[in-house]
This record gives structure tokens, sequence and C-alpha cells, in this order.
């Protein structure tokens, strides 16, 4: 079933999204419906049916959120990534090494999307023993959207943490050589009557899957997202084939970029240095048809979580009732334009996810069409 929404301009309501990435023409479909395809796409690569319902509830999460390019825009990447071998359907995800309150798991190259939300059910299973629980995770896979683990800890009245490294596609401030992913950070506080806090960003300018989205829709992009081999300006959203790069955030050093850079580089040293993953330019690529790297210092793509009890530092009522006065602080800021208010991290991605289950998710052609090839190949049921 194909859903209409109503008439509301243009059908998404991320800002990150705005004119780029979505428009009248897009198909939409209810969210059950993708839930029974994507779920019976990973049960056909042998994921056990409850590893492939929790790979279908991250993924799917992300087009809810209205986080286009990491939802089942990518299903197809996972599905070529275990036809090549790298990626275990049915991992043995253990812990290596633990204390108290850290552990470090080994994801058995199993999919991030299942590896990251089992290593954060430990963080949050220590945080209840001795107040935090600190997880770095390594011989993973690409996890999806970060929102989607840290969000969990909330749950508990926890604030959770989580962060990936990712593809080597950003160059560090100063440099032509790609030598970072884009690297997300995501940090989900609860609050009381409010709607939580979920700051969830990549420490690039632009996530890639966003240049996919550009791609996709033939359009350019802005200025300050990426650069060419050469380090000069590039708008040109297929660059990075060419031997471009994307830009820590900030853009250039002027705006920043440093900042950026370092941001990009703490992920690696939480998600890689401490657990043993690859890290830097020896991250595995996402696409199956890129090489590997030549050398493996460690082991998989590395994730990075953490939960933290509210009441480990003060009660949780307190804390909720100053967090709602924090969150109110800010909605009532004086805007610049009055018809835009100052909006609180995660608030474009509830109204998102409040539209999306009333009236379906938007899926552009592009991907229903690639969708559609890929039940074909499978031999699963087709949207």
């Amino acid at each position: 079933m194909i859903l209409k929404a109503p008439i509301r301009g243009l059908f998404c309501v991320h800002p990150n999204a705005s004119d780029y990435f979505c428009g009248m023409s897009d198909q939409r479909f209810s969210y059950e419906q993708l839930t029974r395809f994507v779920q019976s796409v990973f049960e056909k690569i042998g994921c056990p049916v409850p590893d492939a319902q929790l790979a279908t509830q991250a993924l799917l999460s992300a087009d809810l959120r209205g986080i286009d390019s990491h939802g089942v825009a990518r299903l197809s990447g996972y599905v070529r990534l275990w036809e090549v071998g790298r990626v275990n359907a049915r991992p043995n995800i253990r812990i290596i090494h633990e204390t108290p309150s850290t552990a470090v798991v080994d994801g058995d190259g199993g999919l991030g999307l299942i590896v990251a939300t089992r290593a954060m059910s430990i963080a949050i299973e220590k945080a209840k023993q001795v107040g935090t629980g600190w997880v770095s995770v390594q011989n993973s896979n690409h996890f999806g959207i970060a929102a989607f683990h840290a969000m969990q800890a909330m749950e508990q009245d926890m604030i959770g943490w989580a962060m990936t490294n990712a593809s080597p596609l950003v160059a560090p401030t100063f440099s032509k050589d790609r030598l970072l992913g884009t690297n997300p950070i995501c940090v989900a506080a609860p609050a009381g009557e409010e709607p939580s806090f979920v700051a969830d960003l990549a420490t690039t300018t632009a996530a890639n899957g966003k240049l996919e989205i550009l791609q996709r829709k033939k359009q350019n992009t802005p200025t300050g997202w990426v650069q060419d081999a050469e380090g000069n300006s590039a708008h040109d959203p297929n660059i990075l084939k060419q031997g471009g790069a994307l830009l820590p955030l900030g853009g250039d050093r002027e705006h920043g970029s440093h900042k950026g850079y370092a941001l990009g580089a703490i992920v690696d040293l939480f998600s890689a240095l401490l657990s043993g993953a690859n890290y830097a330019p020896w991250v595995p690529p996402f696409p199956a048809y890129v090489p590997m790297p030549s050398e493996q210092p460690g082991k998989g793509i590395g994730h990075f979580l953490g939960a933290m009890r509210v009441d480990a530092f003060r009660p949780v009522e307190e804390y909720k009732k100053h967090m709602d006065h924090w969150i109110r602080g800010f909605r009532n800021a004086a805007p610049i334009d009055p018809s835009q208010p100052v909006i609180i991290p995660g608030d474009p991605e509830r109204e998102a996810e409040l539209e999306r289950k009333a009236y379906g998710i938007p899926l552009m052609e592009s991907v229903v069409n690639d969708l559609s090839q890929l039940a074909h190949q499978l031999g699963v049921n087709p949207l």
C-alpha cells in the first residue's frame, strides 16, 4: 500500500533535508509495510528472527526520524557486504574484557545495527549496577543512526552516548588525504514534561549519505561540504569517486573545520583505539565494491556506547524538573525570524516520526527501484 500525505508543501520536515532531500513526487509506504519487507530481507541473508527484527527496527528508525540517508536506502548495501563475506549474519557477540563499569565487545563481524544495540544493553546493565557503563566495540559494521542506540538509555532514566568511526572519506584540516570517517556523535538525555534532548550529528559538515541523496536527485552540494582531489572547494556530489573528500564540520579553517576534525578524531579514539577496531584510513569501507585497506591494524569497524544513570548524580525528579526548565528557556528565546522559533536538538526528528507514522515514509523512486531489484534478487515479496 502506498500512502498519500496531506498537503503540507514538501513531504519532509527534517531541517537537514530541506529542498535537497525530498519532494512532491516521493512515494509513501507505511512503517508496517517496510518492516515486513526489511525483516524478510534480513532473514533471507541468514539472520535469526530476533536479530532480523532488531536490525529492522534499528534501520527503519532512521526513516521514521527523517534521516533518509541511513534507512532503507542502505539496505542493499548491507546485503552486498554479506554477499562478499564482510557481514556475519549469525555473529557470536561477546565481551572480551571488562571491569564493573566498562567492557570491550567483539561483534564477530555482525551487522552493526545488532552489535551496537547489544553493546548498549551491556552499558545499561553496568550503569544499573555502578552508576555508569561504557562499552567500546571492535569487529563490527555500519550501525545505522547513532540516536537509535543512545536513546535506549533514556528508557531507564539514563543519559545515552553513541558514536562510531566510519569509512575514511574525510580530509583533516589542511590535508588532501582522506583519513577519517564522518564519525557521528549522539547524546540522548531524558526530560520530564518536555520531549527528550537528542543531539545526533556527524562530525563533518554533511554525512556521506546526504551526497548519495543528491546524486539520486542530480543536484549539487552546497559550498563547504566537499573538496576535490587537490583540496579545492567543489560542488559535485560524485566528487568522492574522483578522489575528493568530505570536509570536517565547519568546512574550512576560517569557519572552524579544525574543531570538526578534532571531534572526528575523538570518535576514532573512543571507538577504535580503546577497542582494538580499525582506525583512521584503515577502517573498512561501506561500499562492498571498494577494496579493503591492505593494512588492518585492528578488527572491523569500532563503536563506543555509554549510559549514565541520572540518579548517580542527583535525584531523577529534581534533574527532570531542571531539564524541563532548561529546555523551556531555549524554546522561549527570542527568534530572529518569528516564523522560525528556536528548536531543541531532537525536535525535528520527533516531529518527522509523528508525521511519518501517521502518513507513511517517503521513498524516492530510485530507492523504490533499488528495493524492487533486491526483492527479485533474494526472492522475497516486493513492497
